[in-house]
């Protein structure tokens, strides 16, 4: 199933170029449920086979993911947060729960943004707690951009040296979430020793 996905991916991406790239990130990066990890690998392949250019793989992917953070962003904003203010208290959510939300997102988005955009599952959702809480528009683009560039840039350097081995393609993205869990492990602990000594 895996490898006739991955043709799939090879196949749409080969006939829509950069434009399929950035829709499929962005449709990754929103609530639809693409991974990434079988999306840019494909697209480093076709560039290690020369029929696509490595700056404009990794500035599609970026700016795909981008734009679908925009979406959960800019919906979570605009209606998430006055539905919750006026209906949250049904469902056990009641103000003070998005003050504080706004709260900590005021003072650690910029951390959190970044993180979430290399993490599995959060990488989907962290862009929704950012629109409710109304986090700084520059910051979020600027920390998402960096977080999905990131990202982007692994997976499509490991399409490019690891080809359509479909095996290996899995292998190496568990070692990569692995690894970047014990980055942003350690980039939280140095965050949070930071701010106690400044505080």
């Amino acid at each position: 199933m895996l490898h006739e996905v991955i043709n799939w991916l090879v196949t749409t991406i080969g006939s829509m170029g950069y434009t399929g790239i950035f829709l499929l990130m962005a449709m990754e990066s929103s609530v639809i449920p693409i991974p990434s990890e079988i999306i840019m690998p494909p697209a480093g392949y076709l560039v290690h086979e020369g029929k696509m250019n490595m700056v404009l793989v990794i500035v599609s992917g970026t700016l795909g993911s981008l734009f679908g953070a925009y979406v959960n962003y800019f919906a979570a904003h605009w209606l998430g947060r006055p539905l919750l203010v006026k209906y949250g208290h049904y469902v056990l959510i009641r103000e003070e729960t998005l003050v504080r939300v706004e709260r900590y997102f005021a003072e650690h988005g910029e951390i959190s943004t970044f993180i979430g955009r290399l993490l599995p599952v959060i990488r989907h959702l962290i862009s929704i707690p950012a629109g409710l809480a109304g986090m700084n528009h520059l910051k979020f683009s600027l920390y998402t951009l960096l977080g999905a560039f990131l990202w982007v840039t692994i997976l499509t350097f490991v399409g490019y040296f690891l080809g359509e081995n479909q095996a290996l393609i899995a292998q190496y993205s568990h070692q990569i979430v692995l690894g970047l869990l014990v980055f942003s492990a350690i980039l939280v602990a140095v965050y949070w020793q930071v701010k106690v000594k400044v505080n």
